[in-house]
C-alpha cells in the first residue's frame, strides 16, 4: 500500500495540473471503488475551481472554491495519470476522470479497486472519522523527537509496530519504518516505552530524513506505485533492509545476515547487531 512518500508524490504531480483549474466535466465509470462514491459526486465536482492539492497522512485531500474537499485515498494499486493533449483510449480500470478548462484530463485507474473516495465540507475535516485521530504530520514542525517519545510514553508494544500507528505519527508504513530504524540504530523489537531522550531524537531524525529521501527518489515501487507522468518510483533500489532478509547488512561489518520477523502480522527487516 502506498506510503507518505508515494502519496506525496502524487499530490506534487497533481498540483500543477489541479491548482487554479475549473473542473469543466467529471466522469465515474463505476458506482464505486472500495465503498460507493458519494451521492451526486460528479455534479458537484463540475465547475469548481481547485484551490489547492493537500496531503494529509496517506490521503490526498483536493480542497475546492465551493469549500468542499474531494479526498482520495490510493489503496493497494490506485494511480493518478495526467495526459497534457487529447488522451488515449480508456484503460479497462480507468474509473473516474476530470477534466479542466486547461486542457488537462486526470484519470484515477485502480485494478484492486481497494482506493476510495469522499467528497465533505471543510468544516467537517477536523471530524472526520479517517482524519481526526491522525497523528502528526513527520514533516512538519509538530514532530520532533519530545513529540514522539511523549506519543510512546507507556506503549509497551513493539517500536515498529507502535510506529504503524497513525495515531503516533501519520503516514508510516511498514517500508519506511523498518528502513527508519535501521538508520537510527534501533531495534524493532524494542519496546515502544523505552524510546526517548536523544534515541526519540535519532529516531525522528532518521524517520524524517527516510522520508524526504523517498520522495526526491519519487517514492518506491514494489509493484504498483505510479508516478503522475507514469513513472516508477527509485527508492527501492536504496533499500538497506526492507525485502533484504538473508542478505548482508550494508551498514557493518556483521558476519549475519539481515533477519526478517513478522510482526502484527507484516514483515520486520533489520539487523541485530546494528540495531539494539
Amino acid at each position: 500500500m502506498p506510503e507518505l512518500p508515494e502519496v506525496e508524490t502524487v499530490r506534487r504531480g497533481l498540483a500543477p495540473a489541479l491548482e487554479g483549474a475549473v473542473i469543466t466535466d467529471a466522469r465515474l465509470y463505476r458506482a464505486d471503488l472500495r465503498f460507493p462514491f458519494p451521492p451526486d459526486m460528479a455534479a458537484r465536482l463540475i465547475g469548481q475551481r481547485v484551490v489547492s492539492v493537500e496531503r494529509r497522512a496517506k490521503y490526498l485531500l483536493i480542497r475546492l472554491g465551493s469549500d468542499d474537499i474531494l479526498l482520495s485515498h490510493l489503496g493497494m494499486s490506485g494511480r493518478y495519470r495526467i495526459y497534457n493533449e487529447t488522451p488515449p483510449v480508456l484503460e479497462t480500470h480507468d474509473h473516474v476522470e476530470l477534466m479542466t478548462d486547461g486542457g488537462m484530463t486526470i484519470r484515477y485507474n485502480d485494478p484492486r479497486r481497494f482506493g476510495f473516495m469522499d467528497l465533505f465540507s471543510s468544516e467537517a475535516m477536523a471530524s472526520h472519522k479517517l482524519l481526526a485521530d491522525l497523528g502528526p504530520e513527520p514533516l512538519s514542525n509538530a514532530f520532533d523527537g519530545a513529540s514522539l517519545g511523549a506519543a510512546l510514553d507507556g506503549r509497551n508494544t513493539a517500536i515498529k509496530v507502535a510506529l504503524l500507528d497513525q495515531r503516533v505519527v501519520a503516514g508510516i508504513g511498514n517500508i519506511y519504518a523498518s528502513e527508519a530504524l535501521y538508520r537510527a540504530g534501533i531495534s524493532p523489537n524494542r519496546k515502544a516505552r523505552t524510546i526517548k531522550g536523544l534515541r526519540a531524537e535519532r529516531l525522528a531524525t532518521a524517520i524524517r530524513d527516510v522520508l524526504n529521501d523517498a520522495i526526491a527518489a519519487g517514492g518506491s515501487s514494489l509493484r504498483d506505485h505510479r508516478q503522475t507522468s507514469g513513472e516508477l518510483g527509485y527508492f527501492q533500489h536504496n533499500f538497506n533492509v526492507y525485502g533484504r532478509g538473508g542478505e548482508k547488512c550494508p551498514g557493518c561489518d556483521c558476519s549475519g545476515a539481515i533477519r526478517q520477523v513478522v510482526q502484527g502480522g507484516r514483515s520486520t527487516f533489520y539487523c541485530a547487531k546494528r540495531q539494539r
